[in-house]
């Protein structure tokens, strides 16, 4: 069995810590056990941020569409710059196209 070392665990273990932190979560504000985000989604939720070691509360949002728009922002689109103005390929030779039979030619 390959056994790695302790200095390589730790520091594999630290870099995994690093990535989790600043981590959101929302908690249902009901009374009972902690259950599915999809269940009471008009009651309040708490948000809560990762430290490293211990959940924090940073806020309470109204429901779970606000807690939903906290947890997933919307991604900026990259617009793309505007392609040129090409003619439009009719029917024509080429390699790539088909041939067409000689009474459909001009000729």
């Amino acid at each position: 069995m390959h056994e790695e070392p302790l200095e390589e665990w730790a520091r594999r273990r630290e870099e995994r810590r690093d990535a989790s932190k600043g981590k959101l979560r929302a908690v249902l504000l009901a009374s009972g056990p902690n259950r599915g985000s999809h269940v009471e989604p008009d009651a309040p939720r708490v948000m809560q941020r990762w430290s490293g070691t211990e959940w924090e509360t940073v806020g309470v949002v109204e429901d779970l569409a606000a807690a939903k728009a906290l947890l997933h922002p919307p991604q900026l689109v990259e617009v793309k710059p505007a392609q040129r103005d090409r003619p439009s390929c009719g029917r024509g030779p080429g390699r790539h196209r088909r041939s067409t039979p000689a009474k459909e030619q001009d000729g």
